[in-house]
């Protein structure tokens, strides 16, 4: 038979440690004791409206739920080394949420957290919004659907990504990443993608300064671009372009095709350069 805890607070340290087989309810975990890792090594657990203002609340904590849940930008680090968890409508506002974690979900969650998701394999989140600076750093077999999030930095030194009907509003995204999928959603931001190998890009729309260059496996296909200016330096690129991209220069192997461009800047290289630009 499985425990209940309801409408308790807990701020001791490690106050439900090993805790296994319980569903915890209306419960708060803050207090003046001021106590860290509140459930660590948890096992099947599951959360309902509870609340979190302490350090390290779920570490090594595995098969566990957490439901209409919210943890204060004072729950420092608070998901690590954790596995197959799910978790929904709740809110991580805490710094580095979630870290060395695999195989968890979030769905119709709101996350403020700087450094989130690093160094994590299996994230799968959906219909959430998501602010954090170096978001996903390090991570695999990660994938987004409608999810609207902002950040610089963002999924850098990935691999095996993908991302679905989401808008992206970013900066320095996909550095050193590998074999990423993005459809049909809207990329802003500066410099995209650089040194990234793998990256496809499907029916999205691109904006910002100087993107995709030093690529490697470049695809863009049905894409736009708006106030892209100096494109496709030195990668290798096959792409199909709709409308107009200010300026595109030197790609290094493979065929551009687009409808106008404003300017192609060729020549004064580092490497030899064969990519070819064509209007259609």
């Amino acid at each position: 038979m499985r425990q209940e805890i309801i409408g308790k607070q807990f701020d001791a340290e490690r106050s439900l440690y090993h805790l296994q087989g319980a569903d915890i309810t209306d419960c708060v975990f803050a207090g003046p004791a001021d106590g860290e890792s509140v459930l660590k090594e948890a096992r099947d657990i599951r959360l309902e409206n509870c609340s979190f203002s302490l350090r390290y609340p779920l570490w090594h904590v595995e098969k566990f739920r957490m439901h209409d849940s919210k943890m204060d930008e004072l729950t420092r680090a608070a998901i690590w080394y954790a596995k197959d968890g799910v978790i929904t409508d709740s809110d991580l506002n805490g710094i580095k949420a979630v870290r060395e974690c695999e195989n968890i979900q979030l769905t119709d969650c709101t996350v403020t957290s700087e450094e989130f998701g690093w160094k994590s394999k299996g994230i799968r989140m959906a219909d959430s919004t998501l602010n954090a600076q170096y978001l996903f750093l390090d991570s695999k077999d990660v994938s987004l659907e409608r999810v609207k999030m902002s950040g610089k930095y963002s999924f850098q030194y990935m691999e095996n990504l993908t991302i679905r009907d989401c808008y992206l509003d970013t900066k320095d995204a996909f550095w050193h990443s590998k074999n990423v999928t993005v459809y049909n959603s809207v990329v802003k931001g500066e410099y995209l993608g650089w040194f990234s190998d793998g990256l496809t890009l499907i029916d999205c729309k691109i904006s910002g300064t100087q993107p995709l260059c030093y690529c490697r496996n470049l695809k863009l296909v049905n894409c736009t671009m708006e106030d892209t200016d100096l494109a496709f330096e030195y990668s290798d690129v096959e792409a199909s372009i709709f409308g107009h991209v200010d300026s595109i220069k030197n790609p290094r192997s493979g065929e551009i095709v687009v409808d106008s461009v404003g300017e192609i800047i060729l020549g004064d290289t580092v490497m030899e350069c064969t990519g070819k630009v064509t209007i259609r």
